[in-house]
């Protein structure tokens, strides 16, 4: 007697609960501190959301957020049945904001890191969103603050089978750009999260 077929249904959801748990314990770099945090339930029939933390010295140097999307059925905006959506952010030299090219180099940042980490993808949007702020009057003495945002989403293409790895990898990569950080080279083995950090 031949094998049964795992019906559609069982298979979506099984198909999910192995990226999710790729996310839960994808091992992140100690500089990159990373938290669950509730995922958006309106976009998507299965989501999983992640926030992070990126240190440096001590002090928070860039901050973001990933958020898993899931639609068994399928999206034709998305061109597929997963969607990652992707936040960074971090404080800049304000020479860097006021140069003309920045958000051009700050989209090569993600498609740079997905293609460097063998990240297969389709479908790629966002905005670069590059801000230098300063203050007058009553808060004239707090000091100016130059940021780049990046916002993006993209559809994993996965091989085998689901393999959201390459993308959390590239994910990271865009963190520790953003925030002045370089990034990991192929082969170099990620540590262990340090103790007193939350496990996913």
């Amino acid at each position: 007697m031949g094998v049964s077929a795992i019906p559609p249904i069982r298979a979506a959801a099984d198909s999910f609960a192995l990226v999710e748990r790729q996310l839960a314990e994808f091992r992140w770099r100690p500089e990159v501190q990373v938290t669950e945090i509730p995922a958006p339930n309106r976009i998507a029939p299965r989501a999983a959301a992640v926030q992070a933390v990126v240190m440096g010295d001590g002090d928070e140097i860039g901050n973001g957020r990933l958020v898993l999307l899931h639609d068994p059925a399928g999206n034709e905006a998305w061109a597929g049945t997963f969607r990652l959506v992707s936040f960074a952010r971090a404080d800049v030299d304000e020479q860097m904001v006021a140069d003309p090219l920045l958000p051009e180099v700050g989209w090569s940042w993600l498609t740079d890191s997905l293609t460097q980490r063998h990240a297969d993808f389709t479908a790629a949007s966002g905005t670069v969103t590059s801000v230098a702020s300063r203050s007058f009057g009553e808060m004239a003495d707090d000091p100016a603050r130059s940021e780049v945002e990046i916002r993006a989403s993209w559809t994993p293409v996965f091989a085998d089978p689901a393999d959201l790895v390459p993308h959390l990898r590239a994910w990271q990569d865009l963190l520790c750009t953003t925030a002045g950080l370089p990034s990991l080279p192929d082969g170099v083995v990620q540590l262990a999260p340090r103790s007193g950090l939350r496990p996913l």
